[in-house]
């Protein structure tokens, strides 16, 4: 069996910029078993699957190790995908999916995810967090992701985190965050929990940052950057229960599995 496999630069303006997924287009559903061994082998951070329904399109995503619930950037490569290699008529994509329907659409050259905001609730500092980083936070989160408000921008530029610390928290990742003078803010994702120790840009991320820095800056609409070594840069709104994050992508390969 042959399939079509394109690989994206998500939340990029070029190429090696922001953050690759691979995304794989399925006349069918091919066994769990199966996806995951074809994500294990591409080897990013995120492998994008979908079938055609009736309704537009279910979409799965795998890391290199496990299936998740939410995917930002892997979705923005797969709608990518569908309006500029596999001709896709029209301006909206509605993909379902574990976390429910998801919407792509193309606005003024970008690509506009509407995704569910994920309001995050302070709590506690984990130990192992502030182990890991070495810096005391001003105010540590928790949603899908733990939430770590740095008071400089500079603490986030230059984390090196423990991984091996991180590994032994509930949730899927930490995100580490702070206000930015060049941005509204700035984030780094660190997800070793399921085979990412840095993502490049984590457009699931911003369902959680966006309603905390609206809250906290006062607007709904905001301008940031996740500051890995590729980078990316990420406009995002807050619209009552669902955050749209917006980027652009590029093609870097289109290729072909045999299995």
């Amino acid at each position: 069996m042959k399939l079509s496999v394109y690989q994206i630069d998500a939340f990029a303006k070029q190429a090696f910029e922001g953050n690759p997924a691979a995304v794989c287009s399925l006349p069918f559903w091919l066994p769990d078993g199966v996806m995951q061994l074809i994500a294990e082998e591409n080897n990013l951070s995120e492998t994008a699957f979908f079938v055609a329904t009736e309704s537009g399109f279910h979409i799965r995503w795998f890391t290199p190790t496990v299936e998740v619930d939410l995917c930002g950037h892997a979705t923005l490569a797969a709608a990518f995908v569908l309006f500029e290699c596999l001709g896709f008529d029209g301006d909206d994509i509605a993909f379902d999916s574990r976390s429910g329907f998801l919407n792509v659409s193309r606005e003024e050259g970008l690509l506009v995810l509407d995704f569910p905001a994920q309001p995050p609730v302070p709590c506690e500092v984990p130990e192992a967090i502030l182990q890991a980083f070495g810096v005391e936070p001003v105010i540590c989160l928790k949603a899908e992701d733990y939430i770590v408000v740095f008071e400089l921008e500079e603490d986030v530029l230059t984390a090196a985190p423990k991984l091996d610390l991180l590994r032994e928290l509930d949730g899927r990742g930490v995100v580490i965050t702070a206000m930015s003078s060049q941005y509204d803010f700035v984030s780094r994702f660190f997800a070793p929990k399921v085979g990412i120790d840095e993502d490049p840009v984590t457009g699931s991320a911003f369902t959680q940052l966006a309603p905390y820095w609206s809250g906290r800056l006062g607007r709904s609409k905001l301008h940031a950057k996740q500051v890995s070594s590729r980078g990316g840069e990420v406009t995002c709104e807050l619209k009552g229960d669902r955050v749209a994050i917006a980027g652009s992508a590029v093609k870097f390969l289109h290729g072909e599995i045999e299995i």
